[in-house]
């Protein structure tokens, strides 16, 4: 990959002083090497000592082929930052003070106008609304979420941005409008627009009716300001979405970046982010549960220094290297087919490599595999795919520490060499299943009272789950006296996915919830005794003569 595709990041040589002189504040400069690749972020994790503090408390480690979910930890910081964090530890400091010159110095290195450490990327988003919203009003900030008598009241989002995330908006009590086109943001604008909120988009996105430029060309005439997300994207010195107009951008310090991952970064517009501090933890009000300690505003600080010193072209060989160590070691397995894809996008961005094969060859799906290596020690997380017929697994490599590439080879070429019998067919179901069922939810501190309309096709069921709200689409089957359903929900910025694992017997089904990232409930099902009425009635012969 050239050296423009993975946009490395340079600076002047009195910004090199500036660097070398504040990390020597920090105690950094004469501890750390600042040009050390990734790979010397922590000892091999092919090693895996016995000794590792999780499975001191029983957790297994994950080797990471996945990238920088935070589910599994997001990133390793790199040693900069764990030094930074360890000298911030030692001392007090007043975090208005601290808050000051750590903005200014962000400013320095990025040439933003000013810049934020919060407590993550989500608290970025946040803050940065709660700021849009009282403009630095104490008055209006301490009676969040009630919005009763704001002037700022809204926040417009396109279609294509809605996320899980923006839960963080939300919980500022705006109302959230979705626009898809230039016209229908044009028309959403209005006095009461407190914010235009976006996923991070690539520049000359031909599908997207609604660019960044697009964007701003309607919000800024009308002071209106543009908070773009761009949390696991690698970081830009000009920064490419302030340059493009936009008025803040808000980054995860845990995921490219390698900073801490209880930190977000926020760069733009010093009077938002002024405000933003101001609606954040130490002060009082909807942010002050959303601690951002010293230890991680230098560690943010340390990350960002650091990432303008790092040899993103060496660390983008090292990972190149790891996945050729792993197609080497696959090259010989029949029926596999493996290529590496160098990504050029900003986001989730290092080499991947795709393994896919027929499933009916190998008796073997891409989940299942994934499964089996994420569930069994040494655990990897690895990515499933499914495309054109085939099944597979993927391998991102930008979180992946020296040595793991070999025990990634390792598992991959047993597992995939592994003689496996046909899966067999499903037993003739036990039951009647169709119909209405009553369904009791045994929650982790609660019930519900829900219920299952089921078809039954042979072993194949269909149907709708009423849950507490919702109404959710089924899919599922039977194998013999055992029942399994998916039942799935999504609307912008939301979805649930709820599995039903249960047993049929005397009548009734009983067993376990998978409800994905929510962990997990006990459910009974019985049937429902409600008949259908059974009445003759009229069938008008016109209009009513009243109502």
């Amino acid at each position: 990959m050239s050296d423009m595709e993975i946009q490395p990041i340079t600076i002047d040589d009195m910004n090199r002083r500036n660097l070398i002189r504040t990390l020597g504040v920090m105690g950094l400069a004469t501890e750390l090497p600042l040009d050390g690749m990734a790979g010397s972020i922590t000892e091999p994790s092919g090693a895996r000592p016995a000794d590792n503090i999780f499975r001191s408390i029983g957790v297994e480690p994950i080797i990471n082929c996945r990238g920088t979910f935070t589910i599994i930890g997001g990133s390793i910081e790199r040693p900069e930052v764990r030094a930074a964090m360890e000298a911030a530890s030692q001392n007090f400091i007043q975090y208005d003070e601290l808050a000051e010159g750590i903005g200014r110095r962000l400013a320095e290195i990025t040439g933003a106008e000013w810049g934020m450490v919060s407590s993550g990327c989500a608290a970025a988003l946040k803050h940065v609304t709660a700021a849009c919203v009282t403009g630095g009003d104490p008055e209006k900030l301490i009676r969040i979420p009630d919005l009763t008598g704001f002037e700022k009241t809204e926040v417009i989002v396109p279609a294509r941005s809605r996320n899980a995330y923006d839960h963080s908006i939300r919980n500022i009590g705006v109302r959230i409008v979705d626009v898809s086109t230039p016209q229908e943001l044009a028309d959403a604008l209005s006095n009461r627009t407190a914010l235009v909120y976006m996923l991070a988009d690539e520049p000359g996105q031909k599908d997207n009716p609604l660019s960044l430029e697009t964007i701003v060309a309607l919000a800024k005439p009308r002071g209106i300001p543009v908070l773009v997300d761009c949390a696991a994207e690698v970081l830009t010195i000009p920064n490419v979405h302030l340059a493009r107009g936009a008025t803040l951008v808000a980054y995860s310090g845990g995921k490219a970046i390698c900073g801490p991952q209880c930190a977000g970064l926020l760069l733009g517009d010093k009077a938002i982010l002024s405000a933003a501090w101001q609606a954040s933890a130490p002060h009082h009000g909807p942010g002050r549960d959303n601690k951002v300690g010293r230890e991680e505003m230098i560690g943010m600080l340390a990350a960002v220094e650091t990432w303008t010193k790092r040899d993103h072209a060496a660390e983008w060989k090292r990972w190149l290297g790891m996945l050729a160590h792993i197609q080497s070691k696959l090259a010989s397995v029949k029926g596999l087919a493996l290529a590496v894809t160098e990504p050029t996008q900003l986001s989730n961005k290092s080499p991947v490599l795709s393994i896919t094969w027929n499933p009916d060859a190998l008796h073997l799906t891409g989940e299942e595999l994934a499964e089996e290596l994420g569930r069994t020690p040494p655990r990897i997380a690895i990515g499933s795919l499914q495309r054109d017929g085939l099944t597979g697994v993927q391998v991102t490599t930008g979180q992946m520490q020296d040595g793991d590439e070999k025990v990634v080879a390792d598992r991959l070429h047993e597992a995939l060499t592994r003689k496996r019998s046909p899966r067999p067919e499903l037993a003739a179901p036990a039951g009647e299943f169709g119909g209405d069922w009553d369904v009791s939810m045994e929650f982790l501190s609660g019930k519900g009272s829900h219920r299952f309309q089921l078809r039954q096709d042979g072993n194949w069921l269909s149907g709708v789950y009423h849950a507490t709200f919702q109404r959710m689409a089924v899919e599922g089957y039977i194998d013999g006296d055992k029942l399994r359903l998916r039942c799935t929900w999504r609307q912008p910025g939301n979805q649930l996915v709820y599995i039903f694992i249960g047993t049929f017997k005397d009548g009734k089904i009983g067993g376990d919830v998978h409800l994905g990232e929510y962990r997990t409930a006990r459910f009974t099902a019985t049937r429902a005794d409600r008949p259908m009425p059974r009445r003759r009635f009229i069938v008008p012969g016109g209009p009513p003569l009243a109502t």
